[in-house]
């Protein structure tokens, strides 16, 4: 999870299947992102069904989407701080200021670029699944008082679900 994860070079029938069984894992889980990193793979690849944040701040899904080698650019200098949690870091929340829009550039699993510019809980859940793909988790966003204020949670998480064989 702390490691840095490597380009695809090429879409192959594995891909494919471990892109199909992220979906599968994502959509059992209830969650609305997973990347590669979460499921042992160091590949630049996460899948996401987040489409759209309403005016109400309900959370719309979609049909699960691809990310392959995905590429942020073009970070709002608007940001917003909004609660974040994480299927690897079980039953902790916590607030992290992200940028309110970006621009994603990736590829999809036929091997075609595509560019989406994403705004609100969309453009947070991609720069969340993101930052898996280069070692980093949403804590590692939370400075200062605030991150101290976590750690006696951050151990307790570690030993009930990393220590233990």
């Amino acid at each position: 999870m702390r490691q840095k994860a490597e380009p695809v070079e090429a879409i192959t029938d594995e891909i494919r299947q471990l892109c199909a069984d992220m979906i599968e894992t994502m959509l059992t889980i209830k969650g609305i992102g997973l990347a590669a990193p979460q499921v042992g793979k160091l590949l630049r690849i996460f899948v996401s069904n987040v489409d759209y944040e309403d005016e109400e701040g309900e959370i719309h899904l979609s049909d699960p989407i691809v990310y392959i080698n995905p590429i942020i650019s073009s970070p709002s200098e608007e940001l917003v701080k909004r609660s974040e949690g994480c299927l690897s870091i079980p039953k902790l929340y916590a607030y992290v200021e992200r940028p309110e829009k970006i621009t994603v550039e990736a590829m999809d699993l036929e091997g075609n670029l595509f560019t989406k510019e994403c705004s609100g809980y969309l453009a947070r859940n991609i720069m969340h699944e993101n930052d898996h793909l280069n070692g980093v988790l949403f804590i590692d966003r939370i400075k200062g008082k605030r991150r101290t204020l976590l750690e006696p949670e951050l151990r307790r998480i570690k030993q009930n679900y990393f220590l233990k064989s």
